[in-house]
């Protein structure tokens, strides 16, 4: 039996990239024997993202379109697209081009080798210096907070099966960290590399403030470290300031006549205080993903469906 590939397409603000996509694509797949439907996930785009989708889909009955009813995030906008995705084989991509829709007839022979997950690893990044250096410095602490082991560098574009697409979609916390999620879910898992080209137009949707979101995200989502590490500190705050105030009597007592001012009890305080806002932050934190989760919120609300039949 012919197996349905679905291309899951998470989309925001993409008029610059998507009809290049989907021409691309088309390129790839219309002279192989493979049966495809391409699902866009419109992450409440202002652009004209949507429009052209919907043109497309007039001439193509392939292309479906869910758009969100407002920016979610890419995490469920994915969720969102693999919701609706039908295929057998579900095979994960961004629109801007830099993993190249010719790596995808890999990736399939790859996965039917007996894979449940095929991670892309990039062969080298088609980047400037800092952006190099900032991503593996990302990955890097989400190794060493998490215990992730998340293959490096790690690439977009990844396919897993319809039996790991149902364990993907039984995991509803709203705060979602997708890497965290795939390797939490095992299977039987390869990597692939492939090449990586500078992004085809516009400017990455993923600034550095929201990698840094990411970043935290996944921290307090895959690791209780920051709640040992505040517990270790305290302790050894406390430990080194017992052993101050019995240097400082004995020295007093015995060794030196000195008076101890108000400067250094005000830095003392300062300091003290210091330290225990930032750990009440960091279990405000917690407490604050324990809250969101307890509301059982929908993953995401949609604002409409193109050329999708709801079961």
């Amino acid at each position: 039996m012919e197996k349905l590939l679905s291309l899951v397409v998470p989309v925001y603000n993409e008029e610059e990239c998507i009809l290049e996509f989907i021409s691309q694509v088309r390129t790839e797949l219309v002279n192989s024997s493979v049966t495809y439907e391409l699902i866009f996930a419109d992450d409440g785009s202002n652009d004209n993202t949507v429009g052209l989708i919907r043109d497309e889909i007039e001439n193509d009955s392939r292309i479906r379109l869910v758009e969100l009813s407002y920016n979610h995030g890419k995490q469920a906008a994915l969720t969102a697209a693999v919701t609706y995705a039908k295929g057998d084989y579900l095979l994960y991509m961004d629109p801007d081009l830099q993993d190249p829709p010719e790596e995808i007839a890999r990736f399939i022979s790859k996965i039917e080798e007996g894979y449940d997950l095929v991670f892309g690893v990039r062969e080298s990044m088609e980047a400037g210096f800092v952006a190099s250096a900032f991503s593996k410095a990302f990955w890097l602490i989400l190794d060493v907070f998490t215990g992730l082991k998340l293959p490096r560098p790690l690439a977009v574009m990844r396919i897993f099966n319809r039996e790991f697409a149902d364990r993907f979609l039984s995991y509803k916390e709203s705060n979602r960290f997708i890497e965290g999620i795939f390797m939490h879910i095992g299977m039987r898992q390869a990597t692939l590399k492939i090449k990586h080209r500078p992004r085809f137009a516009g400017v990455s949707k993923y600034n550095f403030a929201r990698k840094l979101r990411l970043a935290k995200d996944a921290i307090l989502d895959y690791s209780e470290l920051p709640l040992k590490l505040a517990t270790r500190v305290g302790i050894i705050l406390v430990i080194t300031s017992l052993l101050a105030v019995l240097t400082l009597t004995i020295l007093r007592l015995f060794f030196i006549n000195f008076q101890l001012g108000w400067p250094s009890l005000i830095c003392t305080l300062w300091f003290g205080f210091g330290i225990n806002l930032l750990f009440l932050g960091v279990i405000g934190s917690y407490v604050g993903k324990i809250y969101s989760e307890s509301k059982h919120r929908p993953l995401f609300s949609t604002q409409r469906l193109t050329n999708i039949k709801q079961s």
